[in-house]
């Protein structure tokens, strides 16, 4: 990175942020500071009920727990600098800082995608074969599915990231963001970039594409066997698919729209990203535990021993 840093006139970029308008910064700051608490809050609750509690020891809250925690680290690549830029006049960051920020972003972003593909097939395997479940999910394979997420995520994100970084950048150093990403930092290159667009829009479309092609397939397999279900079975399969297919909703939706495409930027695009990098991770743990009784209980537990502690 340095030395390509070295190549270039650019040094820092300028980043145009959510909004100009300094009355509606000042309430975005306020706003987005209560989103970020709520991030952090709920999606601990989620880890801490979920690690504390026996009635929650199976895999599709084993996933849960995980998601929590990538919705914590996605939601703090980008949510601070936007927070700590909404009360600055000048928005910089440097050049190794905005692919550092690029780099996590798409690891974590992407790291994300395949674990709610994991989780969609978790959910299929229980449903569909509930006789086979503990032996075809276990410990071991739960394991697995999370480190291979996490590497499918690497991966991306390092092809995304030296797709960008071999790219000179002479001037302008304006990004209209309120964070590094890839399309906005491809459009300041100073050379021809079809081919690097076409490459990143690839990258991304091939693991969109083939994840939503694995959560559709997932979730028909899911229906049709519902149909031999008694009502409550099929209420019960409902009530937790339907919490899983809001959260994929609200994040594949906005990430297909961004991302799938070639390297062109938008008006929508800023609104969009705070869709999926900050909303989406606040409302997660609700939907989570809306519907979800053994949660619900469990953080009844969680608090009733930690109120027996206190008046000790």
């Amino acid at each position: 990175m340095v030395s390509m840093e070295s190549k270039n006139n650019v040094t820092e970029f300028i980043l145009r942020g959510l909004t100009q308008d300094k009355t509606v910064a000042k309430v975005c700051v306020s706003l987005f500071l209560v989103f970020y608490a709520t991030i952090i809050l709920g999606n601990l609750l989620i880890i801490i009920t979920i690690k504390t509690s026996e009635q929650l020891d199976s895999p599709m809250y084993f996933f849960l727990s995980y998601l929590s925690f990538v919705d914590i680290s996605y939601s703090t690549v980008t949510a601070p600098k936007l927070i700590y830029d909404l009360l600055v006049e000048k928005k910089t960051i440097s050049f190794v800082g905005c692919i550092a920020q690029m780099f996590v972003g798409h690891f974590i972003g992407c790291t994300e995608i395949f674990l709610l593909t994991v989780m969609a097939y978790d959910r299929c395997i229980a449903i569909c074969k509930p006789l086979h479940y503990t032996n075809t999910v276990n410990k071991h394979v739960c394991g697995c599915l999370v480190a291979a997420s996490w590497v499918g995520g690497f991966v991306h994100s390092l092809v995304q990231t030296l797709l960008a970084v071999q790219l000179p950048f002479c001037g302008p150093n304006e990004i209209d963001h309120y964070f590094c990403d890839v399309h906005p930092l491809v459009k300041l290159a100073c050379t021809d970039t079809y081919i690097i667009g076409v490459s990143v829009a690839a990258n991304s479309g091939v693991i969109s594409l083939s994840c939503f092609v694995v959560l559709v397939v997932s979730y028909g397999v899911i229906l049709v066997s519902l149909r031999t279900r008694s009502s409550e079975g099929r209420l019960k399969a409902f009530y937790t698919c339907t919490s899983h297919i809001t959260v994929v909703g609200l994040f594949f939706g906005p990430c297909i729209f961004i991302y799938m495409r070639p390297s062109t930027t938008t008006s929508a695009d800023k609104m969009v990203s705070v869709f999926y990098t900050i909303i989406t991770p606040m409302l997660n743990p609700f939907i989570y535990t809306f519907r979800n009784e053994e949660v619900k209980n469990a953080m009844k537990k969680l608090w009733s021993r930690k109120v027996k502690r206190s008046e000790k």
